[in-house]
């Protein structure tokens, strides 16, 4: 059975913080110039882990990833005929 998993937003003051986000989920990336990571949480979890982090003295903001609600199936798949001639034509 597969867990359903989201990703965390998770922006902060410096950078010496970033080894005691790893016990709140799965860290998964870090920018050091933008200061924020991205860690990956049980959606179960999720509002616990968000609520847990805003509490750090060293957190500034959090915000969920939207990505798992977001549609990605398509309706139409099929090419405009117009478009088509004009990306030929290279208009």
């Amino acid at each position: 059975m597969l867990i359903k998993r989201q990703a965390v937003i998770v922006w902060f003051h410096q950078m010496k913080h970033v080894k005691h986000l790893k016990r709140y989920g799965h860290l998964i990336h870090v920018s050091k110039k933008l200061k924020y990571a991205i860690i990956y949480v049980n959606q179960e979890e999720l509002d616990e882990v968000m609520a847990a982090l805003l509490k750090l003295s060293y957190v500034t903001e959090v915000e969920p990833s939207y990505k798992p609600f977001i549609k990605t199936e398509f309706e139409s798949t099929s090419i405009d005929k117009a478009k088509e001639y004009d990306y030929k034509m290279g208009i």
